[in-house]
C-alpha cells in the first residue's frame, strides 16, 4: 500500500507541474500564435497589392495620369488613387469609433503631424482596415503615395508592427516600409524599443520580433 501510495504522490506531482508549465507558457504561445496570424495577414496583403497595382500601371489610361498630376491637392490626388484602387479592393468608407488610435511599437500615439497618420480609412472585401496618403511628390524618383493596412480591422491592439504593416508606392514599382533601410536598422526599428514601421519589410523577408 505504501509504495502504490507513493506512486499516486509522484504521479500527481508530475500533472501538477505539468500543469504549471503548460499555464506558464500558455500566454506565450497565445501571443505568438496572435503575431503569426497577424503577419500571414500582412503577406497576404502584400502580395495582393503588389498585383493590383502592376494592373493599374497597365491599364491605366492617359487621361487618367493627366489628371491625376493636374490635381491641385493632394487630398484631391488621394480621392484619384482611391477610385482607382477601389475595383480591386472593394472599398468601402469606415466610419471609426474615436477611441480608435494607431500606436507605435514604443507606445507612442501616431500623431496627426506623423507622416504615418491618415485621417481617412476605409474597408476591403477581406476585414483588412486601409489608410491612403498622398505625398504630392515633384521627383519622379520619390514615393507618390502610401498606404498603410490595420490586418486585424478595428480590434487590438492597433499597433505598427503588430496588426499595421504599410507600403510605400512609387512610380514604377511598390514596396514595405523599410525596404529603402540599412539591414541593421530594421531589427533595432522592429522591436519594443522602435516604432514597429519597419516591421512592414522585416517580417516579408522572414525576420522575427526583438524585444
Amino acid at each position: 500500500m505504501g509504495k502504490k501510495r507513493f506512486w499516486k504522490l509522484q504521479y500527481s506531482v508530475t500533472i501538477f507541474v505539468v500543469i504549471g508549465v503548460l499555464l506558464m507558457l500558455a500566454p506565450v504561445s497565445i501571443e505568438s500564435s496572435r503575431q503569426a496570424y497577424f503577419i500571414s495577414r500582412w503577406k497576404e496583403a502584400f502580395s495582393r497589392m503588389e498585383y493590383v497595382l502592376q494592373v493599374i500601371r497597365t491599364h491605366i489610361s492617359d487621361d487618367m495620369i493627366k489628371n491625376y498630376n493636374q490635381a491641385s491637392t493632394p487630398e484631391e490626388k488621394e480621392q484619384i488613387v482611391l477610385m482607382l484602387l477601389k475595383p480591386y479592393l472593394r472599398l468601402s468608407q469606415a466610419k471609426l469609433p474615436r477611441s480608435y488610435q494607431i500606436h507605435y511599437m514604443d507606445k507612442k500615439k501616431a500623431g496627426s503631424g506623423d507622416v504615418w497618420y491618415f485621417k481617412e480609412y476605409y474597408y476591403t472585401d477581406n476585414g483588412l482596415l486601409v489608410g491612403i496618403k498622398d505625398l504630392n511628390s515633384k521627383n519622379a524618383e520619390e514615393p507618390v503615395f502610401i498606404m498603410m493596412f490595420d490586418v486585424n480591422g478595428l480590434l487590438p491592439p492597433n499597433t505598427w508592427g503588430k496588426d499595421v504593416y504599410g507600403i510605400v508606392v512609387y512610380n514604377t514599382r511598390v514596396t514595405a516600409i523599410g525596404a529603402e533601410e540599412p539591414m541593421d536598422k530594421l531589427p533595432q526599428d522592429c522591436s519594443s524599443k522602435g516604432r514597429g514601421l519597419y516591421c512592414s519589410y522585416y517580417y516579408l523577408i522572414g525576420g522575427e520580433f526583438e524585444e
